[in-house]
């Protein structure tokens, strides 16, 4: 009679995110993978948390050296503003808030595809605010406001608050966060839902602000002041 051959001696299958697999296609397959998720690295949580309080304060420091206002300079501060009025970047949401949700979603694909799934969440959240805050500080440098000003609709625009800044770089974490737990199919289909609704509502969105910040065009621009408020 043949001798049994000990079950432990098989290798166990490798678990899902352990199969190997290259190229950008695996990665993006992957990116919204919550299998084995790990936040935290070697330093302990507050180290984390102290450098990303530290992103969020000199950023507000800079702001300050630039001239942008701690808040709206009507002296209130609202939840929501509305296109078109002075209120507009002033306050802690708008109409363009979505465009910071989608920063965070785009950044953590980006993260995912570079690093491949070995540097903690929170290293990789830390590394896409410091690239928020860039785009934050060089947002309000009088270069793209007077680019602003001459290629978009924003005519009065002079830089965000300080409120509406932090409250942008939020979202940009917000929108990180959402995508370390939903598939990446679902991060695309949330970013093309919020471009659609929000063009369709003000004829304006992140895509469309890229263009009229790099290449302006008149015909974007036409019918930008068509919407008719």
């Amino acid at each position: 009679m043949e001798s049994a051959i000990p079950l432990h001696t098989f290798p166990a299958p490798p678990a899902p995110h352990e199969l190997y697999c290259e190229g950008f296609e695996c990665a993006i397959a992957s990116a919204g993978s919550t299998v084995n998720k790990r936040w935290i690295g070697r330093a302990p949580p507050w180290v984390y948390l102290l450098v990303i309080a530290a992103i969020f304060g000199t950023t507000a420091l800079a702001e300050l050296t630039m001239g942008r206002l701690p808040i709206c300079k009507c002296g209130t501060v609202k939840l929501w503003a509305a296109v078109n009025t002075p209120e507009l970047s002033q306050q802690l949401a708008d109409s363009y808030c979505f465009s910071h949700l989608i920063h965070g979603l785009v950044l953590y694909g980006v993260l995912h595809v570079v690093n491949r799934g070995k540097w903690p969440l929170a290293t990789c959240l830390i590394l896409a605010l410091v690239a928020e805050a860039s785009w934050e500080i060089l947002e309000n440098s009088n270069f793209i406001i007077e680019r602003y000003r001459h290629s978009t609709l924003s005519l009065d625009y002079f830089g965000d608050s300080i409120l509406n800044s932090m409250s942008d770089m939020l979202l940009c974490g917000v929108g990180f966060v959402l995508a370390a737990y939903i598939p990446a199919w679902l991060s695309v289909v949330l970013i093309v839902a919020m471009e659609l609704i929000v063009g369709y509502a003000i004829r304006d969105n992140l895509t469309l602000n890229i263009i009229m910040l790099i290449h302006p065009s008149e015909a974007i621009k036409h019918w930008q002041m068509a919407r008719g408020y």
